[in-house]
């Protein structure tokens, strides 16, 4: 028989969010280039002046994941990998589930990327400063294969400055 790890403390969880964190820089038409050809996206939209001013969009926009990608570590804040040079088992990988959210208290040591499920509403534009907040929608025990599996799904939405929702993301983590 498996432990149960969705305990009371962890039930109260479900259904915690943050307050809204935003981004340390707004957006800018070079974040936005150097994005577009991260993903291999070269839409004239996202850095030809001219040709996105005649598009409905009225001028550049950022590529619609681009929010998700917008909370870099402001100057100034401590390196998150600086764990590396005092735990040499630190590989990285933190349980930071979302913008704030608390850590779930469950003692399994793998942590594995369950899928992700994005909403677009609209595109941000150069000047935007984006904000978001996450929230715990659920936390739930499978038995899997090679045993137990704990399923956190948290979302995320995105907005601009005028409260306009961005974008919707749900992320799937499993512990196992």
């Amino acid at each position: 028989m498996s432990p149960n790890y969705i305990t009371d403390e962890v039930k109260q969880l479900i259904g915690r969010e943050t307050d809204w964190v935003e981004a340390c820089d707004p957006v800018e038409q070079g974040a936005i280039r150097r994005f577009h050809q991260a993903v291999m996206d070269d839409d004239p939209i996202f850095w030809k002046v001219a040709e996105a001013a005649a598009t409905r969009y009225g001028g550049i926009v950022a590529p619609p994941l681009f929010p998700l990608h917008a909370f870099r570590r402001p100057s100034g804040a401590p390196d998150p990998l600086n764990r590396v040079s005092g735990d040499p088992d630190f590989d990285g990988v933190t349980r930071d589930f979302g913008l704030g959210l608390p850590p779930v208290p469950i003692p399994l040591p793998r942590l594995l990327n369950g899928g992700n499920q994005v909403e677009v509403y609209q595109l941000a534009r150069p000047g935007d400063r984006i904000r978001a907040k996450s929230k715990y929608v659920d936390i739930y025990q499978k038995e899997g294969k090679s045993g137990v599996l704990v399923f956190i799904l948290v979302e995320t939405v995105y907005a601009n400055q005028k409260g306009e929702t961005l974008l919707k993301a749900l992320q799937t983590h499993i512990l196992r």
